[in-house]
């Protein structure tokens, strides 16, 4: 009987087509900076910070406001809105695994998530504070956090870069693995379907992986600060890029000034890819097969038929891992007084 071309890669008779995947299980803790390791303390004081709305112009966003732990870890919508019903230009992507990224923001203009975490507090579009510091002078306002920054970092402690360390290593625990996929390479055939083995096939055969390899399927390992990036659209002469307005957005461009880097993005997880449309850095395709189809001839110049789309549509399905239990922080509160009132 002949055997599959997935089957003679993972034992090892035939490596080219998956040479850039490497077929990697996601791990179960996510890697931290030396200067800021993970402790549960932190963590903790770091989720009610991502829950808290208090520190945005008008009190009413947070960052789960965009992005959502309580689902995929996004808003569903094609941009986010933020302050005074403002959207921005760009999908906000989802911050599951985003632990996982060498660089943040669809640009990589944040190294660390803790750079990431300081940007949309004084985004006029987001939380639309003056400043990182004045958002910081409301944490110090509510009496209950001095006592858990206290804990967490000393005396001295309630500082923008610590609230920011403490967002991010709360950020860091929001890692899904024991997917499907990760319990078919660990050695458990049976956990995908004979259709998502076949849409692995064709994942790698059709080139996808040349982008989206690694454990979290957005590029190769590499050091903090230093992005994996791709052009998008790469090839520009077809439809879709028309109808889904793929060059309007200068990409890395944007952060960088370089022309260089025009419509360069840093290549995103698709991790839980069915649990965060709408899909691209605009949000334009609500539908993930079609998206399959757009990657595929904007990316690869291929055109796949029906059956390639439904069978790599069923194979990104098992890319969804188990989510870890998330209860609701109780926030702190501000005794007879409120700190959004001047």
């Amino acid at each position: 009987m002949k055997k599959s071309l997935l089957s003679m890669i993972l034992a090892g008779a035939v490596s080219a087509p998956l040479q850039a995947a490497d077929w990697q299980a996601l791990p179960d803790v996510a890697p931290a900076p030396k200067d800021n390791p993970t402790t549960q303390a932190k963590v903790e004081l770091g989720k009610k910070l991502y829950m808290d709305p208090r520190f945005s112009s008008t009190g009413t966003v947070s960052c789960n406001s965009c992005h959502n732990v309580m689902e995929g870890g996004d808003d569903s919508r094609p941009t986010s809105m933020g302050v005074h019903g403002k959207t921005g230009g760009r999908n906000a992507p989802t911050v599951w695994n985003s632990a996982f990224h060498s660089v943040q923001f669809w640009d990589g203009r944040a190294n660390l998530l803790e750079d990431q975490a300081k940007g949309p507090v004084a985004n006029p579009v987001e939380m639309g504070m003056k400043d990182v510091e004045t958002a910081m002078e409301r944490v110090r306002r509510i009496p209950g956090y001095k006592a858990e920054f206290e804990k967490v970092f000393g005396k001295d402690g309630m500082t923008v870069d610590n609230a920011a360390k403490a967002v991010a290593a709360f950020e860091r625990t929001l890692i899904t693995p024991n997917s499907p996929y990760d319990r078919f390479v660990k050695g458990d055939k049976t956990a995908l379907s004979a259709q998502q083995q076949r849409g692995m096939e064709k994942f790698a055969a059709t080139g996808c992986t040349s982008c989206h390899s690694g454990a979290a399927f957005n590029g190769p390992k590499m050091p903090f600060g230093q992005g994996f990036y791709a052009k998008f659209p790469t090839f520009s002469d077809n439809d879709y890029v028309k109808k889904y307005n793929l060059m309007a957005d200068k990409g890395r461009e944007e952060a960088t000034g370089k022309a260089a880097d025009a419509h360069m993005f840093r290549v995103p997880t698709l991790r839980n890819i069915t649990d965060t449309a709408p899909y691209f850095h605009n949000g334009s395709v609500n539908d993930l097969g079609e998206a399959v189809r757009v990657m595929a001839k904007t990316q690869l110049n291929e055109d796949l038929s029906d059956e390639d789309v439904a069978d790599i549509v069923a194979f990104l399905s098992s890319l969804t891992g188990e989510y870890p239990q998330i209860t609701m922080p109780r926030l702190p509160a501000t005794k007879g007084t409120s700190i959004l009132v001047q």
